[in-house]
């Protein structure tokens, strides 16, 4: 089960579909067909034996981390001496765009929510960090959208370390994907959960550290856990481009949506204009800033063509 590396080393253990498949020993499947369908985002291939192989262990797995992350949180309070109430426990879900990444958190959303002792299960996207497009455009950076300076990361920091602080309630930004901008005035309120899920292009990036020393937070620094969803290039390639023809006869047919022009386009032309907009944008952030942050994550879920998870990287103690 050891991943290697040039040198032979590596931080992780790797599982196959079915040696991960049994480690979910009797952890029961609390979601119906219906509700395994309702989760799925366009193109993906969820389904419950998906759910009972890869999602269940998962569940499973995060259980025991939560647990242990609370016991840790009791010592330390006696160690201090303090008597806090126990702070979220933070999930980033991180990879591609079109690799699946809304259903990922979806799932675990419902999943860790039908525990026994019913925690409250919060998921929060940080599309609604994204800076609104009238920024965007002002600082030229519409090309750039979902790269990490179209965010306005002071905000996402600030909200997760009131989160984590178990400040209440905290709000989030909504974001709207007719419009493909952030809404105006509207908000998710975050009160206490004890779990939040944080799903994002970016969630694992990091910059250079300081020279000086100085503190300079990151997003995962308030992630307990972190899983990274993982496909082979061109396979994205094709899923986004099949998800852009999809979209074509449906949401870009609404006058309101922002991408109302592609409608009327023809096969050759939606695929032509989809594969352009993979190349010039989502494939230049996927190599510059998402994928070099696959190797931060704690778990790694690798998906072959058909958007089954086919292999398990766990990130050992």
């Amino acid at each position: 089960m050891e991943q290697r590396t040039d040198d032979g080393l590596s931080p992780y253990g790797i599982f196959s579909r079915v040696q991960w498949a049994a480690l979910r020993d009797d952890a029961p499947m609390t979601l119906a067909a219906e509700e395994v369908r309702r989760v799925r985002s366009l193109h993906d291939r969820l389904d419950m034996t998906e759910v009972e192989e890869i999602y269940l262990p998962l569940s499973r797995l995060l259980s025991l981390y939560v647990a242990a992350t609370q016991r840790l949180f009791i010592v330390q309070q006696h160690f201090l001496g303090t008597a806090e109430a126990k702070v979220p426990y933070i999930i980033g879900v991180a990879g591609s765009v079109a690799v699946g990444k809304s259903t990922t958190a979806r799932v675990l959303q419902a999943l860790l929510a039908r525990w026994p002792n019913v925690p409250k299960v919060d998921l929060v996207t940080t599309d609604g960090f994204l800076l609104p497009n009238a920024v965007l455009e002002r600082e030229g950076l519409m090309e750039k959208k979902g790269f990490p300076e179209s965010y306005d990361l002071p905000t996402l920091l600030r909200f997760l370390a009131d989160v984590k602080a178990g400040r209440r309630p905290v709000r989030a930004p909504v974001y709207s994907h007719l419009i493909y901008d952030v809404m105006p005035q509207q908000w998710i309120e975050v009160d206490r959960p004890d779990i939040l899920i944080v799903e994002g292009l970016n969630v694992l990036q990091t910059g250079h550290p300081p020279k000086d020393g100085k503190a300079i937070p990151y997003v995962s620094d308030f992630f307990d856990f972190s899983v990274y969803i993982d496909a082979e290039e061109e396979v994205l390639r094709r899923w986004y481009v099949n998800r852009f023809l999809t979209l074509r006869e449906t949401a870009f047919r609404d006058p309101k949506s922002y991408f109302h022009r592609y409608a009327s386009l023809d096969d050759k032309q939606a695929t032509e204009t989809a594969n352009s907009i993979w190349n010039r944008i989502n494939l230049v952030n996927l190599n510059e800033n998402i994928l070099p942050t696959r190797q931060r994550a704690h778990l790694i879920l690798k998906k072959d063509a058909n958007h089954l998870v086919q292999e398990v990287a766990l990130r050992k103690l």
